[in-house]
């Protein structure tokens, strides 16, 4: 079967072909009689015809049938060419012929046309075998319709013409640019007069409706176009006006960044600072400086709980209270925390029982003070002290310059620590606590000892030790140094010391975080291991008494208590606080001078 190689078109003969070249390639250029349209083939021209001037096309079918009636079919043949259309055999370059395929192609959907161009005016056939010529007419006719049916697909696409019809006027557009601007005008005019925000939709629909091809969307304004080349050109449009916005979009973006980065910021810091005022809140309260008041108010407040209670009668109340006012007045402590003789006891029960101890050193006698209820859970760091001076009054040269000192209660010795900053002594120490220790319930530790005893010309020396130095955090160094400070004075002579031994040195104030205790003595176990014998302000004064009892079970019990080994000290750091003599009044006011900036002696 022969194939046209300008369009690949199938046909079915080479006369055919012929036909096909003839009407499709080479009559080209034949311009329609009723409007401007040219440059198309003569098949299409007939079906422009057709479609676009409806009336001029009966008129002529009409002129068309009448000459193909009065024309010789036979003669036709003879005189010219002949080639075969649909089984048919007809002239292809005659003016009849044109006659005959005329009629066909401008005649849509009809059978009647092929047959009047091959019959006389009387309706008869002029072929002898009538059952032939019907049979060649009808395949003629599906032939022809199947040709009209190929062009006009090919003449209604919108990208064989370029042509672009309005889809809410007659307008036809050669660009499609112009449309759109065309189509936005309509837009415009809709919007003014009816205030239709469904414009887009229905003019997407519109086109799709009316010019029968696919519609594209635009993906940023939702514009319909009809190809995808005006829709490519109209999205580079939207671009190119987002590029010269850019920058300004781009810095706009920056101060919006920059902008929730700062309030981010000062709500990072507005929690902060709100978590450390609570913090600072519970320390004050947990080092009584959160002005709930001192020692005197913590003794009524608990002395009004009882009466609450039941368990105090109101006159009671107001006797103790009277008591309580002059004692406070007075400045000396009541002596109902106090247990004396203690040392004497512990040394007596070393003494008996031997077992696995190999050496004991205890500190020169001393007295043990607990905590009252004017004092309970912050004044541990001022009865070490009271327990630290009780050894001081009873050693010289001490006494000598104390003896007219008595043991003083916790308000004096906050008195007495307020009177040493106010003699230049840790100028920073003053600082911290406002230069004010009484009536609150702060806590003290070395540091306010050593201003202390500063002020009353008493030499002491601060060690830190920092940091753990054995395994699993303990303080080997801490006891060693410990053991130390007692053997000392019992090995000077170079003879081998008694089991126990009651030296001369006062007790050492032992402080850590949250708590301090005295260190009255160091125990060395056969095994070589030592123990620290320490007395605790929060032990009560009955179960210290115990040690002055003849029971022996219960003295082992409260020793017991008293014994601490490297494996019950693991805080992170301790400090101790030592007696070394006294000062002359120059040491005094060097001593003044150095501690503006204060630095303990660190091991290791």
């Amino acid at each position: 079967m022969p194939i046209c190689e300008i369009c690949s078109e199938d046909v079915a003969s080479e006369a055919e072909m012929k036909t096909h070249l003839l009407l499709s390639h080479l009559e080209n250029e034949m311009p329609c009689p009723f409007c401007s349209l040219s440059g198309v083939s003569y098949d299409e021209l007939n079906f422009h015809i057709n479609t676009a001037h409806a009336e001029m096309s009966s008129k002529l079918s009409e002129e068309d049938s009448v000459t193909c009636r009065r024309s010789d079919l036979t003669k036709t043949r003879a005189e010219s060419e002949t080639m075969t259309v649909g089984g048919q055999r007809v002239e292809s370059s005659s003016v009849e012929t044109q006659s005959i395929l005329k009629p066909m192609l401008v005649t849509r959907g009809t059978t009647h046309a092929p047959e009047e161009s091959l019959c006389g005016a009387d309706g008869n056939t002029h072929s002898p075998e009538g059952s032939t010529h019907t049979k060649n007419t009808k395949e003629r006719q599906g032939s022809v319709e199947e040709h009209v049916a190929s062009k006009q697909k090919r003449l209604s696409s919108p990208f064989k013409e370029k042509l672009f019809p309005c889809p809410m006027c007659s307008l036809v557009c050669r660009d499609c640019i112009i449309l759109q601007e065309h189509v936005e005008l309509h837009l415009q005019e809709q919007v003014m007069n009816e205030g239709d925000t469904t414009t887009d939709a229905v003019v997407s629909a519109s086109c799709a409706d009316t010019s029968g091809v696919k519609c594209y969307e635009c993906p940023l304004c939702s514009l319909s176009f009809s190809s995808g080349l005006s829709l490519q050109e109209h999205v580079d449009l939207h671009l190119e006006s987002g590029a010269a916005t850019g920058a300004e979009g781009a810095s706009s973006d920056l101060r919006l960044a920059m902008q929730l980065q700062e309030e981010e910021e000062e709500q990072r810091k507005a929690q902060e600072a709100k978590r450390e005022a609570e913090e600072f809140k519970k320390l004050q309260k947990q080092f009584g400086m959160d002005g709930s008041g001192g020692y005197r108010k913590q003794i009524e407040r608990n002395m009004e709980r009882a009466v609450n209670r039941g368990d105090m009668v109101p006159a009671e109340f107001h006797r103790k209270r009277a008591e309580l006012m002059e004692n406070l007045a007075t400045g000396v402590d009541d002596g109902r925390t106090r247990t004396a003789g203690v040392m004497r006891a512990l040394y007596d029960y070393f003494q008996r029982e031997p077992r696995d101890t190999a050496h004991v050193w205890l500190c020169a006698d001393a007295e043990h003070y607990s905590s009252s209820e004017g004092d309970k859970g912050w004044g541990c760091g001022y009865r070490n002290f009271q327990m630290l001076l009780s050894s001081l009054l009873k050693l010289e040269p001490y006494n000598n310059i104390l003896f007219d000192m008595p043991i003083p209660n916790i308000p004096r010795v906050q008195a007495l620590i307020e009177e040493a900053w106010k003699q230049g002594v840790d100028p920073s120490g003053a600082a911290h606590f406002n230069n004010r220790l009484q009536g609150t319930r702060s806590w003290v530790g070395t540091t306010e000892i050593y201003s202390l005893f500063t002020s009353i010309s008493v030499n002491t020396r601060v060690v830190d030790f920092h940091k753990p130095t054995g395994q699993g955090g303990t303080h080997p160094r801490l006891f060693d140094w410990v053991k130390q400070y007692f053997s000392q004075s019992t090995t000077r002579n170079g003879r081998l010391p008694p089991r126990v031994v009651q030296t001369t040195m006062p007790p050492i104030y032992l402080q850590h975080q949250g708590h301090s205790r005295s260190v009255v003595g160091v125990e060395q176990k056969r095994n070589g291991s030592l123990c620290l014998l320490l007395f605790d302000p929060g032990c009560p004064p009955s179960e210290m008494a115990a040690l002055l009892e003849r029971d022996v079970a219960a003295v082992a019990a409260a020793v017991r208590r008293m014994r601490k080994f490297q494996k019950h000290l693991k805080h992170q750091q301790y400090q101790v606080l030592v007696v070394e003599g006294l000062l002359t009044p120059e040491q005094k006011q060097r001593q003044i001078t150095n501690s503006r900036t204060f630095r303990a002696e660190r091991i290791p």
